[in-house]
């Protein structure tokens, strides 16, 4: 194989057209075997999208080196089957079986450059496990080794890594300075597109770890410039990912979840033990949204890949009224920590409490179990103490104001509550402020000042409305419910009516037509129940004529399997080959005496059972699932939402009020403000 054969492929990867690059080298299948045509075929295949591919391709690469005597090449092809396996499967038990055979190969040369990119990936092994020692024991030598043979990315890698370890450890200046220091790095373009992409989602991580969400926002920026033509693999989801937890925390959430959405369909081929991320995340945004039966199906698709969805899960529960539930959920979490290897979450500690001790103090004054709320308090408090992010101190911040008003203590309550409101605010979190304002007019109202609970309380609703939050508003009002002397209203008399191909809406005195669309028989349905959530299946159901108006049901009308296998053929055989390297990272734990890496490996092997099983039904055959539901919740939603636009182009009031009171998702809902009721005919 000439190298003038192989430049237009060089030409194509440089260039980012993979698929191109593919094609090339599908031309040359009949040529003998090469490292330099294994290692395009396997930069060809991560590109386009073949992750199976890549492995396979450094495992061919792996092989031939080792054939032919060169130890040295063949333990570098080993290195970067761990290393792709490391970043896109999170099993750790296979990871460490291909570093352990590259090991072997250069165990007699100490100074070998091939040390440097082993302990760059033994960095991130340890990391993903939660040793935090070892993660800053071989961040240090990828360090030295890529320094010593001018290897850039393995010694910017370790660096990222020993930041890590310094902030999980309490050292934040000097971690907030080495990720700055990287942050310039990856800015100029110094790097390779693969580590660039990998560095970037590293420092976003630490920043979300510690709650300092500015930074990780001008980080996410500036990973979706470098990600746009730059992105390949598994990057352009962990890039959505990112996105979507930036856009949740600043609001509305509608764009969060769309984000979400599509990290979820990116990333399932490539994420095994941490696809419940991403799903996490989806299930969050539909949480703040109101959208309750969505973030439940979310959440729980999350746990069923073996990730832990809290808090998220809990405080649905909470929201659902399932008050013990949500109490026992958090407890447990607590108890029994996050464990599935992962960068996204702190592995231990401080951190990774945050989060659970925040909902847990919420949860436990709901429940009546005042000492654990005391107990999680004065934890959060000593985190924020220790991590000095205004996040987690705000957080604790509010966590006190909560226990004052519990204990009576109003004006005292009043003046922690509204200090934490206010550096929300000036965080622009407007979630977290609007809840809190919630809490801050149930303050007022116990204090005997009504008209000052009505304010703080409109304030939260109307920006919870404004946050798309509608459900959140409603469960406001139930908390703090208006004063006595409040009369009821009559309901406004509106008229939404179909007439042939048109439509006629009425609203606030105003009389528009319309032309009549599929989404405005959506909407049609929504407004004459009031109230009622509607699963997609049912709304569609109800637009094709399949079910009349007016029917109850309790089941989708509509075959949501759409007959996709779980695991093609390719990805099944890829499983079978992880559960022998599994087997053999058991076996080499056992045979040193490690417990603990055996343990960790023997929960690496149990997945991908569950993961075959899953895959594969009776006599073998390929198990098949259904998308259909996702798919008619995202044309439900494009449908309704166009038809919303139609009218408020048209009816800007009518608009304006339905975009406030419509909630969608997996369950569409019509939801007005009682206080202002309406009475539709359609």
């Amino acid at each position: 194989m000439t190298e003038a054969e192989l430049l237009p492929i060089r030409a194509a990867l440089d260039a980012g057209d993979f698929v191109r690059a593919q094609k090339l080298l599908a031309g040359l299948s009949s040529a003998p075997l090469s490292p330099d045509l294994l290692e395009l075929r396997a930069q060809a295949a991560y590109g386009a999208g073949d992750l199976e591919g890549t492995l396979a391709a450094y495992g061919d690469l792996y092989h031939l080196h080792l054939a032919d005597g060169r130890t040295h090449e063949a333990a570098f092809a080993a290195v970067m089957v761990g290393m792709y396996l490391m970043m896109d499967t999170g099993l750790m038990a296979t990871v460490r079986a291909w570093l352990s055979r590259a090991e072997r190969l250069v165990a007699d040369a100490p100074d070998s450059p091939v040390w440097a990119w082993l302990a760059a990936v033994r960095t991130y092994e340890r990391l993903m496990c939660g040793d935090m020692p070892g993660t800053g024991q071989w961040a240090r030598r990828a360090m030295d080794g890529g320094q010593r043979h001018g290897l850039v990315p393995p010694s910017i890698i370790g660096q990222v890594a020993l930041a890590r370890v310094h902030i999980h450890d309490g050292e934040l200046d000097e971690g907030l300075s080495e990720l700055d220091d990287v942050a310039v790095e990856l800015s100029a373009g110094n790097l390779d597109p693969l580590t660039t992409g990998q560095m970037w989602c590293e420092l976003i991580c630490a920043m979300q770890w510690i709650g300092q969400h500015d930074r990780a926002e001008e980080w996410t920026e500036a990973m979706e410039r470098w990600r746009q033509g730059a992105a390949f693999g598994g990057l352009h989801g962990r890039c959505r990912v990112h996105q979507a937890e930036i856009m949740r925390l600043r609001g509305p959430c509608d764009a969060a979840e769309q984000e979400a959405l599509r990290a979820c369909e990116e990333l399932r081929p490539w994420m095994r033990r941490e696809y419940g991320w991403p799903l996490t995340e989806l299930g969050n945004a539909r949480l703040r949204k109101g959208d309750f039966a969505g973030a439940e199906e979310a959440f729980l698709a999350a746990h069923q890949n073996a990730w832990l969805p809290q808090p998220g899960l809990a405080l649905l529960r909470l929201a659902q009224g399932r008050v013990d539930e949500a109490l026992s959920m958090i407890k447990s979490a607590l108890e029994h920590p996050f464990d599935v290897p992962s960068k996204e979450r702190p592995p231990s500690g401080g951190l990774q409490r945050a989060p659970l001790r925040d909902a847990q103090v919420v949860i436990s004054l709901a429940a009546g179990d005042e000492d654990s709320a005391r107990a999680a308090a004065a934890d959060l408090a000593e985190i924020a103490r220790m991590y000095r992010s205004r996040t987690l101190q705000n957080s604790a911040l509010a966590a006190k104001g909560r226990l004052a008003l519990h204990d009576g203590q109003g004006s005292e309550a009043i003046r922690l509550l509204s200090e934490a409101v206010m550096e929300w605010v000036s965080l622009r979190m407007p979630f977290e402020a609007a809840n809190l304002r919630v809490e801050l007019a149930a303050a007022h109202r116990a204090a005997g000042d009504d008209k000052a609970a009505e304010l703080e309380l409109d304030a939260a609703c109307r920006a919870l409305e404004e946050l798309n939050a509608a459900p959140w508003a409603e469960l406001a009002r139930e908390q703090v419910p208006v004063t006595p002397s409040r009369q009821d209203t009559e309901p406004e008399r509106c008229v939404f009516c179909r007439e042939g191909d048109m439509r006629t809406a009425t609203f606030r005195g105003t009389t528009v037509h319309l032309k009549d669309l599929k989404g405005m028989r959506y909407l049609e349905r929504l407004l004459a129940e009031p109230g009622r959530e509607f699963h997609v299946l049912d709304l569609v159901s109800v637009e094709r004529g399949a079910l009349p108006v007016g029917t109850a049901s309790d089941a989708p009308h509509v075959d949501a399997q759409c007959g996709l296998e779980v695991f093609d053929s390719k990805a099944r055989e890829a499983y079978r080959q992880r559960l022998a390297e599994t087997e053999e990272d058991i076996a080499e734990a056992e045979a040193n005496n490690d417990f603990h890496r055996a343990e960790l490996a023997r929960a690496d092997r149990q997945f991908l059972v569950d993961e075959l099983r899953r895959g594969v039904g009776l006599n073998g055959r390929a198990r098949t699932v259904g998308n259909g539901v996702e798919r008619a919740r995202t044309s439900t939603t494009r449908s309704l939402r166009y038809a919303l636009e139609r009218i408020a182009r048209h009816h800007p009031s009518l608009g304006e009020h339905l975009e406030r009171t419509i909630r969608t998702g997996t369950y569409f809902a019509y939801e007005p403000d009682p206080r202002a009721p309406v009475d539709w005919k359609t």
